[in-house]
């Protein structure tokens, strides 16, 4: 069962309470290069993102948010720390909701003035505690290390400190790179506030080790009922954070499948075609953008084994031979090609659903 949580609107789009879960990814580039920044949210929407976050080191930034905000489709947020005169000039300049850690942003009249802004113009505020910045008061508490214990602990404290300047539009979140320590904290925190979840496993790392890590954290975290709106964390291209933030959500059942989804099998000795590359090259052409409206199975297969029954699951498949293979529509074989033409083949039967 699904945690209770509020909702809060940021922009056109709603997180908590019955909204379906959101997906969010933070753009790489200097916010201030205002073209190279719209250059990248373009894409991450095309992928599929419903938030955006952008960090805002400096006024530069902050002013330039105005801009940026008229060339997008999707809700912005500012992510600030340190400097509440950031905070304030980017909900000037039209954000939908600002990141802030209560406890860095330079005491409690400096918060109360950020709180009045956000209050004034309906600006969500998520509150954000990351395990490498816990207090030292709270690992002192906790024996003297990072607890999930302690995280809760923080994140509910900072948004009290925002709940006493009378404003309650907030989205708390709560990260760890420590898996199970994300998990654990997220367990305890969804008894203790009814604010909706940002979920994520922060500093998960590079492509690989990063895609390990979220699909465990956030599978254990989203199939306990909990979050509201997730980011995938990777050091890389964000683009690549919303292809696995959908289809963690799309394997769980969470949100209905978007785009192509390719199955294939692990190859063995039976394998008679390079069913590697050919897998791979299925895999990159259906991240062209002109079948982004496409929301089907494909299946790319070995042998004759699990071959055709996997490929007639699937609306479209290719399923391996000796130096040739099958494609399979809608469980029906429709063609026998040699190897080298498969993908020209599967292409020519893709095109067709697109018109």
């Amino acid at each position: 069962m699904r945690m209770h949580t509020h909702e809060v609107r940021i922009g056109d789009v709603t997180i908590g309470g019955t909204a379906p879960i959101t997906v969010q990814s933070m753009c790489n580039t200097r916010t201030s290069d205002i073209d190279s920044t719209v250059k990248q949210i373009h894409k991450l929407e095309e992928a599929g993102c419903e938030i955006v976050r952008v960090a805002v080191p400096d006024m530069e930034a902050a002013k330039a948010l105005g801009s940026i905000r008229e060339k997008i489709n999707v809700p912005l947020v500012a992510d600030i720390h340190f400097d509440h005169r950031l905070a304030i000039a980017s909900i000037e300049n039209g954000v939908d909701k600002i990141r802030i850690n209560p406890g860095n942003i330079g005491g409690s009249d400096r918060l109360k003035a950020v709180v009045r802004a956000a209050a004034l113009r309906n600006v969500p505020i998520r509150v954000g505690v990351n395990s490498g910045s816990l207090e030292k008061e709270l690992i002192a508490k906790y024996g003297g290390h990072v607890t999930a214990e302690g995280l809760v602990d923080s994140a509910l404290d900072k948004a009290r400190m925002i709940e006493e300047e009378g404003y309650g539009s907030i989205v708390i979140s709560i990260k760890a790179s420590d898996v199970m320590m994300c998990v654990r904290a997220h367990e305890i925190i969804r008894d203790r506030t009814e604010h909706p979840l940002h979920v994520g496993i922060t500093e998960a790392g590079t492509s690989w080790a990063g895609n390990i890590k979220s699909s465990v954290g956030l599978g254990i975290i989203l199939n306990e009922g909990i979050g509201d709106t997730i980011r995938v964390s990777l050091t890389g291209d964000p683009v690549e954070e919303v292809r696995s933030a959908w289809l963690i959500l799309n394997t769980l059942g969470l949100r209905e499948r978007r785009g192509i989804e390719v199955v294939s099998c692990p190859t063995c000795g039976r394998t008679e075609i390079d069913l590697v590359s050919l897998a791979g090259k299925v895999n990159e052409l259906v991240k062209d953008e002109k079948y982004k409206n496409l929301n089907m199975k494909v299946a790319c297969m070995g042998c004759v084994v699990n071959g055709p029954g996997e490929a007639r699951e699937a609306e479209l498949g290719i399923c391996g031979g000796r130096r040739e293979g099958l494609i399979i529509k809608k469980g029906k074989i429709i063609k026998k090609v040699p190897e080298e033409r498969l993908l020209e083949e599967f292409k020519a039967e893709l095109d067709k659903y697109i018109g």
